[in-house]
Parts: C-alpha cells; structure tokens; sequence
C-alpha cells in the first residue's frame, strides 16, 4: 500500500503586533469580512479591508512596526509588488466558505493559495 505523500501548505496567519492594525481597520470597515495583509522585504506592512465581493472595503494603510513612518523605499515606491515576501487575508468570523474566500483571494492577491516569495 502506497503512502500518500500529504504536504500541507504552511497558513500565513496575522502576526500579534498585526492583529491591533487588522482589528481598527475592520472597526472602520463594517463591510469588511477580511483583511489583506501584505508584508514586504523591508518589514513595512500593506492592509486594506475586502469585502464579500472581493472590492475595497477600505483605504490601503502602510505602516512599519515601531517605527515612526514607513521606510525611504516604501516612501518611494508605495510597497512595490516586487517587494512583497508573504500575503494572505485575515478572515473576520464567520468566515465566508472555502469557495468564496477561494474566488476572493484569486481577485485580491491573484494566486488560490497563500503567496510566499
């Protein structure tokens, strides 16, 4: 008998120091059912609340933890897609199905998975 060879993707989830930033965004975001959490090479992060249709439900925040502003790169180019290292969306409860959030992460991020670069 043959053994399935089962490799489970690795599930990006939001960070602690994350999880105040997606919490605010989604207070001004009702329509929100989720956060799309960018994080880049240069430790800035890139957020914005989707919503059921997979559109904006929210402005696109910028911020760097413990630090006063964003670094000179971001400054620059506004978090540059070449730049990002991981993205995924933080899901408010209760979570749309599996189909759903499949069809509004291929709208947001563009891939059916998590992406790591």
């Amino acid at each position: 008998m043959a053994k399935k060879n089962k490799k489970k993707k690795k599930e990006l989830v939001a960070e602690k120091r994350e999880l105040a930033m997606i919490e605010g965004i989604l207070e001004g975001s009702p329509e929100g059912i989720g956060v799309v959490v960018v994080r880049l090479e240069c430790g800035c992060r890139k957020m914005a609340a989707v919503s059921e249709k997979g559109e904006p439900a929210s402005k696109v925040i910028i911020y760097r933890d413990e630090a006063e502003s964003v670094c000179d790169k971001c400054k620059e180019d506004n978090g540059a897609f070449m730049r990002v290292t991981e993205s995924f969306i933080h899901w408010v409860d209760p979570q749309p199905d599996e189909e759903q959030k499949q069809r509004i992460h291929e709208k947001v991020i563009g891939t059916p998975a998590s992406t790591t670069h």
